[in-house]
């Protein structure tokens, strides 16, 4: 069982997508702070200089000022201004990973067409020729047409 498990835990395949999965956490933090440092405070500005991180609803009644007056006193709190931020967050996400899946397509199809083009056949010298006589197509070495038995050994 421990040798089953080592060839597992050592294939390709685990070991891309335990750097993928390293790669996706550090991703996620770098967007999350471009949502929340970069996007959202300008956004903010515009919509008058609001806080999205601070908007919550406190349902305990007792008018909390911020969002972490509440958490400290333990009050129930609906905090639609971190999921207006999470929402952000998953929107960029998920455009940088459509842009990044569109670069690898047009990579590959870039590939595609050059192998193509590689294994094409190049156009090589024509097998006929045309008779001069009978106009008929004739093969490139023939010295008399197979069609008006017209001579041509002198080089037509």
């Amino acid at each position: 069982m421990l040798k089953e498990f080592q060839e597992f835990a050592v294939k390709g395949n685990v070991i891309d997508m335990a750097v993928g999965i390293i790669i996706g956490g550090a991703f996620g933090k770098i967007v999350s702070s471009l949502v929340n440092d970069i996007i959202m405070p300008p956004i903010g500005l515009l919509v008058g200089k609001v806080d999205f991180s601070n908007l919550f609803i406190d349902l305990s009644g007792n008018g909390y000022a911020t969002l972490a007056q509440a958490n400290e006193a333990g009050a129930p709190t609906i905090n639609y201004g971190l999921f207006i931020n999470n929402v952000i967050d998953f929107l960029v996400v998920a455009f940088s990973l459509f842009l990044i899946v569109r670069w690898i397509n047009t990579l590959r199809a870039t590939a595609a067409a050059a192998i193509e083009n590689e294994e094409a056949p190049c156009a090589s010298a024509p097998s006929t020729k045309e008779c001069p006589y009978c106009l008929s197509e004739i093969p490139v070495k023939a010295i008399r047409c197979a069609h008006c038995t017209s001579d041509l050994s002198d080089g037509r």
